[in-house]
């Protein structure tokens, strides 16, 4: 995340030379598919509990607007 951060702050500066703002841009990309998948994956574990007797069970959370 903290690595994300650097580079949108390198590409918010905008005295970037082209060349390198594609490649921070691909970088970042890469960076955010990631830090997705694994949210992602996170929400997928946090919608089961396990009950007394070690079953697992569905829940899901409902977000206040």
């Amino acid at each position: 995340m903290n690595k994300l951060e650097q580079l949108v702050g390198k590409l918010e500066e905008g005295d970037v030379p082209l060349e390198e703002a594609i490649i921070y841009y691909k970088e970042g990309m890469e960076l955010s598919k990631l830090c997705h998948d694994k949210l992602k994956s996170v929400e997928e574990q946090l919608t089961q509990i396990i009950t007394e007797d070690g079953r697992t069970e569905n829940f899901s959370v409902v977000e206040e607007e």
